[in-house]
């Protein structure tokens, strides 16, 4: 991005239910999102439902250890297989409205109550299915089964991470905050340091913030900042189109989903991970740390969409030194056809 900064998306962006309505079909609904990790899946059976931009889903266990992902709806009356969240199902899946039963695999077992005489091939009705591939533990779906495989869009990360042992470290902690903001809201001050002078002194004093840099590897975005004198700050910052946040240090790991509920409620969701033999005051240390970063920036992007809601700020523009990466994913917004953005002078 060079010379005139580019005017940003219009505010109606950021708050419009019908813009929000494409998003779910043409982003959410296209891409690779993380669902899960490897460690919910113990063993035959054990499931994990969740709801992503308004779509309920469910990955469960089958007994040669294969990882399925289904839309968590029966097919009789759209009756749900499962409250989200984790459990165990056993030898199958069954409906939670009028019972009825599913194989792991998806297929339709048994119908209960419609007998022999029944006009329809059970064949026909198993559910809904979603692409489900894992990478080095984290189990990721895709609802558009003709979706590229996701070695594809995890590539830069691959190439970045590899020498890291996340293989080794352990589920530890899940952490939910509900966010009173646009989804892109969040993720745009996910990827900019342009903020941190001011929002966060704590992480400010512990990098050389003027030095924070994006690099684009669509679509990775990576992220970079010296550390301090004595400061303990390393490791690999990255972000994945369109909503995850990836921060991968020496002692662990924390996995940021930035998951819509509507057109201006967001949840953070973190999925932390470390070494099993890490101090327990080594990890209370970093929950900790994690703790101020998040609460600072949920304050600010409350205020922001406030702002943008009240009618009055129409269009911005983008520091061509610190907000490439926002330029990046504004750009992707509008290729996804949820927006339109027009450069002026």
């Amino acid at each position: 991005m060079t010379g005139l900064s580019p005017v940003t998306l219009d505010a109606d962006a950021y708050r419009d239910p019908q813009i929000y309505a494409r998003e779910r079909r043409e982003i959410f609904g296209r891409n690779w999102l993380l669902f899960a990790h490897k460690t919910n899946f113990g063993e035959a059976g054990a499931y994990v439902a969740a709801t992503i931009a308004g779509y309920p889903l469910i990955a469960v266990k089958s007994a040669d250890g294969t990882i399925r992902c289904f839309h968590n709806m029966c097919r009789h009356r759209a009756g749900p297989l499962a409250e989200d969240g984790e459990g165990v199902c056993g030898a199958a899946l069954t409906c939670r409205y009028h019972g009825w039963r599913y194989g792991l695999d998806g297929r339709l077992q048994a119908a209960r109550d419609f007998g022999p005489a029944s006009d329809f091939d059970v064949r026909d009705y198993g559910l809904v299915s979603v692409a489900c591939e894992s990478w080095r533990g984290f189990v990721f779906i895709n609802l558009d089964t003709n979706a590229a495989p996701l070695n594809g869009s995890i590539a830069p990360l691959e190439a970045r991470a590899k020498h890291l042992p996340l293989e080794t470290f352990r589920y530890f902690h899940r952490s939910r905050h509900e966010i009173r903001c646009n989804w892109k809201t969040y993720v745009e001050n996910y990827l900019e340091g342009y903020h941190i002078p001011v929002v966060h002194p704590g992480l400010d004093a512990a990098i050389v913030s003027p030095k924070y840099e994006n690099e684009i590897a669509w679509p990775i975005v990576f992220s970079h900042a010296p550390a301090r004198d004595g400061a303990a700050v390393s490791g690999l910052w990255a972000w994945m189109w369109p909503c995850l946040g990836i921060n991968i240090y020496a002692n662990g790991v924390m996995m940021e989903r930035i998951w819509p509920r509507g057109p201006e409620v967001t949840e953070l969701d973190y999925l932390y991970f470390f070494p099993e033999d890490l101090p327990q005051s080594e990890i209370e240390r970093a929950m900790k740390s994690s703790a101020i970063v998040t609460a600072e920036d949920i304050a600010i992007t409350e205020a922001v969409q406030r702002n943008l809601d009240a009618g009055i700020y129409e269009t911005g523009r983008l520091s061509p030194r610190h907000e490439t990466a926002i330029h990046a994913f504004q750009n992707a917004i509008v290729a996804s056809g949820c927006a339109a953005r027009t450069d002026r002078a």
